[in-house]
């Protein structure tokens, strides 16, 4: 209780000291975060969205599969996408991604932390972000899935595991290839080094696009016997090979 109420001091002391300041706009934020209402209200969230993999739907429903994961189901068992791949979001990403702005992985991150406590049915055990090449990891700095995983761990209470897997190959960036040439760049790029106490996690990105990377990070992890899986990723793009 009584570090319970220091934190609260503590961040009292912070939002007085540095008002939040909206990442959109400039204006003050609200609810603490660095966001404000309005901006907060125009995003594009991903409100229709196939269950499984989380591709934008155009129909007003909560319990669609579209027809690809009706086909071939993937190695993930549901997906939660906070938004849409689409202006500001999508800046709101590359900024964080190319321009090393980490404070835009702390709003993502708590904005995410709010729609999976409304949405989930079954809490992981564990989340594991998507892990980044150690060559990638040197020339960027900073893995930007890990970033986002940091306030979501923290807001919702489960534990983060970011150091049970490795990507070993030095794949070229996805999103630089054509969507034909993404399976076959990340086959086999991860594996798990230490054991996964967990029979369920949360698999944590930044963007889906066609949903390789997930895709071939579930199915290592359902090798190593992981049983069931959640993606979570702040952007879905509404692209499908």
């Amino acid at each position: 209780m009584a570090l319970h109420l220091i934190d609260n001091c503590l961040k009292s002391i912070h939002a007085w000291l540095m008002p939040p300041v909206c990442v959109l706009c400039g204006q003050t934020g609200d609810d603490g975060q660095d966001l404000c209402a309005a901006c907060r209200a125009e995003l594009p969230y991903n409100t229709s969205a196939c269950t499984r993999c989380a591709l934008p739907l155009p129909a007003i429903r909560s319990d669609l599969t579209c027809g690809a994961c009706q086909q071939q189901a993937p190695d993930y068992d549901r997906s939660h996408s906070l938004l849409r791949y689409a202006p500001p979001a999508d800046q709101l990403i590359q900024r964080l991604k190319f321009n090393a702005r980490l404070p835009l992985a702390r709003v993502l991150g708590e904005l995410m932390a709010v729609q999976l406590a409304q949405q989930l049915r079954a809490w992981p055990e564990r989340i594991i972000p998507v892990p980044l090449h150690r060559a990638r990891l040197r020339e960027r700095g900073f893995n930007q899935a890990l970033e986002i995983a940091r306030p979501i761990a923290r807001a919702l209470n489960i534990p983060l595991d970011y150091r049970g897997c490795e990507r070993m190959r030095h794949t070229s960036v996805q999103s630089l290839l054509p969507a034909a040439a993404r399976r076959k760049n990340i086959k086999g790029a991860f594996r798990v080094i230490r054991p996964i106490k967990a029979r369920h996690v949360a698999i944590v990105d930044d963007v889906m696009t066609t949903g390789h990377t997930v895709q071939e990070f579930a199915a290592t992890l359902r090798k190593s016997g992981v049983e069931q899986i959640d993606v979570w990723v702040v952007a879905r793009a509404a692209l499908r090979d």
